[in-house]
């Protein structure tokens, strides 16, 4: 198996185009366009669909990017195994959705970095549904995710629980029923975020449907569109303790089974656990 036809198929799938992908390795576009020739009379299959709009995989092309990514993952793996020691050393990747980055995660990462300093720590931020496939696709070691996580080649571990409440600013009427949410504008991140999911999920069981639903990139333009009165939001209450203290913000209780959230740390079952990662769950075990 040629790893130099495979490393250039998996940059023509991540980039989306042979053109875009010899741009990105600084090759030729007819070598690129011949690896994948090669590749497909190699399995005498189609890799591609070609079309006006450029290439997308096949189902064959799916299976085989599947097991390009397992065997790069394996090389990587097996080099780490080698410089692997009882100190903890090297990258290590690891996901968090951003409120628990912001809330959770400072002390222990702080505690960490001083224990480990030879360890090169990478924190990446974004919704659960995000750090899944970043997971599964070897991107990340681990994630901070809204469990529970049903999935065969994830394993998880409960870190800590979420109480969920309705967020406004301090001057709102306490909110007595969803239903009072109907003419009001929602405040939440974009797609594929927990604490989004679990408030749709609850007006959809109350056959609450809201005027807008605005979307933000950071929990920092949520809190801040709240305080001046802009809308409404539904997250963790460890996210604004200190603005509820301080008169900015108020809360409104959510209903069961809509008030809680298990945050959890998943991490592949078959990925190499190096010392860096086995230190970093001992931590929060």
């Amino acid at each position: 198996m040629d790893l130099h036809a495979l490393k250039i198929f998996q940059t023509v799938t991540q980039t989306g185009s042979i053109t875009r992908a010899a741009q990105e390795l600084n090759y030729a576009q007819s070598n690129v366009t011949t690896k994948i020739q090669q590749l497909e009379q190699h399995f005498q299959t189609a890799l591609f669909y070609r079309h006006n709009r450029g290439i997308t995989l096949t189902a064959k092309g799916r299976t085989l990017l599947d097991y390009t990514e397992r065997i790069f993952q394996l090389i990587e793996e097996s080099s780490k195994a080698m410089r692997d020691e009882d100190t903890p050393s090297g990258p290590l990747r690891i996901g968090s959705m951003e409120t628990t980055a912001a809330v959770r995660l400072p002390d222990a990462l702080a505690q960490y970095h001083h224990r480990y300093p030879g360890v090169d720590l990478t924190l990446v931020t974004g919704p659960t549904e995000q750090h899944l496939h970043s997971v599964l696709h070897y991107e990340l070691d681990g994630a901070f995710v809204a469990g529970p996580v049903d999935h065969p080649e994830l394993a998880q571990e409960t870190v800590l629980q979420e109480e969920l409440a309705l967020i406004t600013d301090a001057a709102h009427p306490p909110i007595g029923s969803v239903k009072e949410l109907c003419n009001r504008t929602l405040l939440v991140f974009r797609s594929g975020c927990s604490y989004r999911a679990k408030l749709q999920q609850w007006l959809h069981h109350e056959g609450v449907y809201p005027d807008k639903m605005m979307e933000f990139g950071s929990l920092e333009a949520i809190l801040g569109c709240a305080r001046a009165g802009l809308g409404i939001s539904l997250l963790p209450l460890s996210v604004v303790e200190r603005q509820v203290a301080d008169g900015t913000l108020r809360v409104h209780p959510a209903s069961y089974p809509f008030a809680r959230v298990d945050t959890v740390f998943i991490r592949r079952k078959d990925a190499l656990m190096t010392a860096a990662l086995l230190r970093f769950i001992e931590l929060f075990r």
